[in-house]
């Protein structure tokens, strides 16, 4: 998306929009980067805001065709394609980590569904630099630092003990606890 005459303006916000701007790309995003969703059919049964195939096929091409996602046989199931983040989508913590602050401060955000959010926003740029390197560590194949402790590992745990206090005390079940809140 580099010619100017095919966009609205030359502005970055307008760009980053007509990348990013609708509900379904950043949550699609979300949900592999903080649910390790990798297959078509996790995205669309696991998400707790319902997408419908439909429309989870036609983000997922266009997230390919802007080159924010790649699809790759996946070596475990031949029949199955895998889904990987490229570089521009794994640079996109720090928005997601400020997207999940501002919500957490201005929306009726439930615990369970915001615990990840508030522990990027308190771990700020060392955190997010963290989990940027295990993303690309998942999906693009770079190796980390050895013995670099896993961020998602540390935000899932912190999910599941909000989820068991939200269950505990008589609220239901919350999500499935592959989403950042």
């Amino acid at each position: 998306m580099s010619n100017t005459e095919e966009h609205r303006s030359g502005c970055p916000i307008n760009l980053s929009l007509e990348v990013l701007g609708d509900k379904w790309s950043l949550l699609v995003i979300r949900d592999m980067m903080f649910g390790d969703r990798r297959h078509f059919r996790a995205l669309l049964t696991r998400s707790e805001e319902g997408i419908a195939s439909n429309i989870l096929a036609d983000r997922l091409q266009r997230l390919t065709a802007l080159g924010m996602i790649t699809s790759a046989p996946d070596p475990g199931h031949r029949q199955r394609m895998r889904l990987s983040l490229t570089e521009p989508a794994i640079q996109l913590v720090p928005v997601l980590a400020h997207l999940g602050a501002w919500g957490r401060r201005h929306l009726p955000v439930t615990p369970e569904l915001s615990i990840r959010a508030e522990l990027l926003e308190r771990g700020g740029p060392p955190l997010w630099e963290r989990f940027m390197d295990e993303l690309r560590e998942t999906h693009l194949g770079i190796r980390r630092r050895p013995g670099s402790p896993s961020v998602l590992a540390e935000l899932t745990v912190a999910y599941r003990a909000e989820a068991a206090r939200y269950a505990a005390s008589g609220a239901g079940t919350p999500g499935d606890g592959g989403r950042a809140g």
